[in-house]
């Protein structure tokens, strides 16, 4: 049993030895116990706050645990991890003994806790404890594998992901939420901008798509190594980005100028993924391979791509012009045409044409209504788009008329057509 004099006695010989690094033909065994010490004093940590908040200790001075945690020297960072560590054991006491032999280190264990609370999220019930071991067990099957924090919690997504697909009620998640996206722009003292951004996984794919296409390293004149760090390619990427967007006429052709990938299993579509930012819900994938800015790729079950789907499900430019004439804008809120995408009105996997009278231009934010917050688009027999807005809008669903028809009342509207999907 592990008391304070023990404790004691190990940080006072740990700090008595000024050198700290050793010898040198020994130094990568003393760096590796060093490290292994290191675990497993956060497993005690671990155990201690759990012990702690199991007491009500922090509650009884009238304070939370994580607020204890900095009083005694942790950063607020370190202190929320510890909570949130200790908590996750208490839920899982099986975790708790995957931490005592000090193979785990602090920030996949952090990873694990927090991927746990992902998974558990996209579930309208809470998780039956054959799902729980499940997910915990693969969750710690990538730690073993050598897979990073940020490979574990883009695992953990994809699990969330799978189990939300299974239910009749599919659940947001927050990587994929666009009310949450947030772009701050400040001018700092000395003049420059600081740009922070907090974005749904969508939105951060295509920006660093688009980033990596134009920061990739490039010799210099006279032959030698690229010089450039890479957060200077990057920002050197933005100021070009901007110079293609001020270029920009106007034109509605959309041709997209960054093509985004994302690979979609034939047999386990719920396991669709992005290239740069890893999985992504069945919902988002429905939503993202109506445009041409999205390269669906189909794999098959050793993950060799069946289809790599472009001409059959893009509008032509042909095609965008004559929707530009229809519909003049997003046909929902009215943005400018130069602003849209192209929507398959019946979507292209489930057999809708790529045509005239099976697409509407609606901008991101209104194709993400019709995607996921219950609006429909159904064409009229006038060959127009009218919307059907979910029942928290409008009990009756009465059709709406396109925003360049707006003035057309639902009297006006033609019989034919106008029924909602059931």
């Amino acid at each position: 049993m592990i008391d304070a004099r023990t404790i004691s006695s190990f940080v006072r010989a740990l700090s008595e030895d000024a050198d700290g690094g050793g010898h040198a033909a020994d130094a990568i065994e003393i760096l590796r116990l060093i490290l292994l010490a290191r675990n497993l004093i956060e497993h005690h940590t671990v155990a201690a706050v759990m012990s702690l908040s199991l007491a009500h200790t922090a509650a009884d001075q009238g304070r939370t645990m994580r607020e204890l945690l900095i009083e005694l020297g942790c950063a607020p960072a370190v202190a929320q991890r510890l909570v949130r560590l200790a908590d996750r054991c208490v839920r899982d006491p099986w975790f708790a003994t995957e931490l005592t032999d000090g193979r785990m280190p602090a920030e996949h264990a952090d990873a694990i806790a927090r991927g746990m609370a992902q998974i558990e999220d996209r579930t309208t019930e809470p998780l039956a404890d054959s799902e729980r071991h499940n997910a915990m067990s693969s969750l710690l099957a990538q730690l073993h594998s050598g897979a990073t924090p940020a490979q574990i919690t883009a695992h953990a997504r994809q699990i969330g992901n799978e189990l939300s697909a299974m239910q009749a009620e599919v659940l947001p998640t927050p990587s994929e939420d666009r009310s949450l996206n947030e772009l701050g722009i400040v001018q700092t003292p000395d003049g420059r901008l600081r740009l922070q951004a907090d974005l749904d996984i969508v939105v951060g794919e295509k920006m660093v798509a688009a980033l990596d296409r134009l920061s990739t390293p490039r010799p210099e004149p006279d032959g030698s190594r690229y010089r450039r760090p890479f957060a200077r390619r990057r920002a050197d990427a933005l100021d070009t980005l901007l110079d293609l967007a001020a270029d920009h006429d106007g034109s509605t052709s959309m041709t997209p100028r960054v093509s985004v990938a994302l690979t979609i299993p034939s047999d386990t579509p719920e396991r669709s993924a992005l290239a740069f930012l890893g999985p992504v819900s069945i919902e988002s994938v429905t939503q993202l391979t109506c445009d041409a800015e999205w390269t669906p790729m189909i794999l098959d079950s050793e993950k060799v791509p069946l289809d790599v789907g472009r001409r059959r499900r893009l509008f032509t430019a042909a095609q965008r012009k004559a929707l530009l004439r229809r519909d003049e804008c997003c046909v929902k809120c009215g943005a400018p045409a130069s602003w849209t995408q192209a929507h398959h009105i019946v979507h292209w996997a489930d057999g809708g044409a790529t045509d005239l009278d099976n697409g509407c231009l609606l901008c991101t934010s209104c194709h993400d209504a019709v995607h996921n917050a219950g609006w429909e688009v159904v064409l009229g027999a006038d060959r127009h788009p009218w919307l059907v807005p979910p029942v928290t809008v409008d009990a009756r669903r009465r059709p709406r008329p396109a925003y360049n028809r707006r003035t057309m009342t639902y009297d006006d509207a033609p019989a034919d057509n106008l029924a909602p999907a059931a």
